[in-house]
């Protein structure tokens, strides 16, 4: 396998480009332990060596358009970002379904998978969610899904519909965004340990550029990220509205490993299921004991808890709901494109996405014991009572 330089990637970014200025070179550690990690652990397929290395050139790439765009236009770090409604997990406990529901309220603004990565110049009203920048982004998605079919009813996301903050906080280089196409530990340990400050500046700086084309409005954001990095969330966004969604561990932890399995394997033909395994329940589990943690000490800062059951259940219910806890009430306008949305988009669009804890690699038994007290602080309702291992 090549080798995955820092010094050759970032060449590559400003030839890509024509710029050279990456702003703050806290992106530097984060970069290197990836490259490092990447080298020595993930063992990469043909297409993983290809594919790995043209997305962290990507990253670098925008970084550099998105502080090229900031030198340019100074009045960007004037923008505003106003108490925006972040949804920091559970980690495949339908974040993605709630930020969909959120995206129908004209009065908010997503972060969609296009713009994350091709940030400047920002987009307009005319041009954010069509034109050729949208279209070349959902080319990529279908080439992506086209490699490995399971990823549609897995993990789909729409080119002009929202996406995940680590897209944006992956060029940070503090992301769980690599660990979910490569099987990196080493960089993982360090992304648990490491200060997520930076990554959060940027995104913020990400934010200004992508509202100050004229498409304004409250920011609904989401990614599980946000679980273990809270501090740093809240030090950057203040008046954040935070929102959590719960759901059965035993589901999260199959689901998790399963999307990890399917994604990840595209790029590498070794076989991982144990590291996975491994690995993706403790980050589940380190994302619980972090915003306990956090709750205690920051009671500033309440989060707003929403049950899977009940947004599968009542999605517009749940949606008015968590307006009430955050303050604010659904317009009428809003409520009737989110039921239309609901109505037009079938929880089996994509197909369907089964489990199976054997072929994770996990334990019903070992996952209900290790979760049992966040699913009884949380009335978690129980969805695995049906999932058997061999004994």
């Amino acid at each position: 396998m090549p080798e995955l330089i820092p010094d050759e990637v970032i060449a590559e970014a400003s030839d890509k480009t024509g710029l050279d200025h990456f702003g703050p070179a806290d992106f530097c550690e984060g970069l290197a332990v990836l490259c490092e990690s990447i080298d020595g652990e993930a063992q990469l397929n043909e297409l993983g060596e290809l594919a790995v290395r043209d997305t962290v050139v990507n990253s670098l790439a925008n970084r550099l358009r998105v502080f090229d765009w900031i030198r340019r236009h100074p009045d960007v770090a004037r923008e505003r970002i106003d108490a925006p409604i972040v949804v920091i997990g559970m980690f495949r406990a339908g974040t993605t379904f709630l930020s969909q529901l959120l995206d129908q309220d004209p009065r908010n603004r997503a972060l969609l998978r296009w713009e994350a990565s091709d940030s400047a110049p920002p987009p307009s009203p005319a041009n954010f969610r069509s034109g050729p920048r949208v279209d070349a982004a959902r080319l990529s998605n279908d080439m992506l899904e086209e490699l490995n079919l399971r990823m549609r009813a897995i993990h789909h996301e729409e080119a002009d519909g929202p996406t995940e903050c680590i897209a944006v906080m992956s060029q940070d280089f503090k992301s769980l965004s690599w660990e979910a196409i490569t099987n990196v530990p080493t960089y993982s340990r360090w992304l648990l340990a490491t200060d997520h400050r930076s990554a959060y500046d940027y995104h913020r700086s990400t934010l200004q550029v992508l509202q100050s084309g004229g498409v304004r409005g409250r920011w609904t954001l989401k990614s599980p990220h946000h679980a273990i990095a809270l501090d740093s969330l809240t030090d950057v966004y203040p008046d954040v509205r935070l929102v959590l969604l719960h759901r059965d561990p035993v589901v999260l932890s199959a689901s998790v490993c399963s999307l990890i399995s399917t994604l990840s394997g595209t790029f590498s033909d070794a076989d991982h299921t144990a590291y996975v395994a491994e690995h993706w329940p403790a980050m589940l589990e380190e994302s619980v004991t972090r915003i306990e943690a956090f709750r205690a000490a920051h009671p500033e800062h309440p989060i707003v808890d929403v049950q899977y059951a009940d947004l599968v259940r009542d999605p517009l219910r749940t949606v008015e709901d968590l307006y009430a806890a955050c303050g604010e009430e659904l317009d009428g306008g809003a409520r009737d494109r989110i039921a239309a949305y609901v109505n037009a988009h079938p929880k089996t669009e994509f197909g369907t996405h089964g489990y199976d804890l054997a072929e994770s690699g996990l334990d019903a038994g070992e996952l209900t014991e290790r979760f049992a007290g966040y699913v009884d602080r949380y009335d978690i309702a129980v969805e695995s009572r049906s999932f058997t291992n061999p004994s």
